[in-house]
């Protein structure tokens, strides 16, 4: 793993040390799997209460603000808070409808490898009284009001930490912090959140989806420098991507076999972010803009 505290196209001048990334991974795992295990196993909270999943959903954003303010003293002017709603609104238009896109391309790759195709009237049960069409559009405002409470990871894995990894090398950078942030999640394979009947192939194929959300939220934000873009598309992959493709699919087939399917289109947009060069492209836009907290410009 190489630090760096230079001015590139993943890290702002000064601050960055590797005191710094250690301390935000103690904070960031320690506490935010000790609460899961405890909360759960001792106080009996369910892996889907708030009062179990808020602490832990925060703890990277707790651990990054704590070494932001204090461990490092390099503050906040590369964490890309401000909103830049113009500035920033062809990302963030693909980081709301782009997991609407994902679904429709995940059911057809599970329609082609012969599973059977589902309704949109199979949505009708999703929420009580309420019909399937209009489901769509309530997502799509929820993931408006929710994306906040996702900022409680992306603040820290993909604001803080992935810019300080291996910087200059942007698919080494995305490869370990996706593995870094799928490692993190994985307490929750054992506490009923989600279950595999072969543990070690599940959080591997886990593993597999969490490197690829990982290229997709860092490309969003290399071009804009947004982390509400990015937690914008993070809400979309659990409210509507993971959600609507359970709903549909999950009765169909096992989660493992879910999660492989769903894999295939995210590859696929990896595939091409890698093959047309929009990594490299968005870092060195971004390192022109003057740093990793200003939007990138073509």
């Amino acid at each position: 793993m190489t630090l760096s505290s230079s001015n590139d196209s993943f890290s702002r001048a000064g601050g960055t040390t590797g005191r710094g990334v250690a301390v935000f991974l103690a904070i960031a795992f320690v506490p935010a799997w000790a609460w899961l295990l405890i909360g759960h196993f001792l106080f009996g909270l369910s892996a889907l209460d708030p009062l179990l999943q808020l602490p832990f959903a925060f703890a990277p954003a707790v651990a990054a603000f704590i070494v932001r303010r204090w461990v490092t003293g390099e503050g906040f002017a590369d964490a890309g808070l401000a909103l830049r709603l113009r500035a920033s609104r062809p990302q963030y238009l693909i980081a709301w409808t782009g997991p609407f896109v994902l679904v429709a391309a995940t059911v057809l790759v599970a329609v082609a490898l012969g599973v059977e195709a589902p309704a949109l009237s199979e949505l009708d049960g999703l929420a009580s009284g309420v019909p399937g069409w209009i489901t769509l559009p309530v997502l799509a405002v929820a993931l408006l009001i929710l994306t906040p409470l996702y900022g409680g990871e992306e603040f820290g894995w993909t604001g803080y930490l992935r810019p300080r990894l291996f910087p200059g090398d942007p698919h080494l950078s995305i490869l370990t912090t996706g593995l870094i942030w799928a490692v993190w999640h994985f307490p929750l394979a054992f506490v009923g959140y989600i279950e595999f009947g072969n543990v070690a192939f599940g959080l591997a194929s886990w593993t597999v989806s969490f490197i690829l959300q990982e290229y997709i939220l860092a490309w969003l934000w290399l071009r804009s420098g947004n982390i509400w873009v990015v937690s914008l598309a993070h809400a979309g992959n659990n409210m509507v991507l993971a959600l609507l493709t359970s709903h549909l699919l999950e009765s169909r087939t096992s989660t493992v076999e879910l999660m492989w399917i769903s894999i295939v289109p995210l590859a696929a947009v990896v595939g091409w972010l890698v093959a047309t060069g929009r990594l490299e492209e968005g870092a060195a836009a971004q390192r022109a803009a003057g740093g990793s907290g200003r939007p990138a410009r073509r």
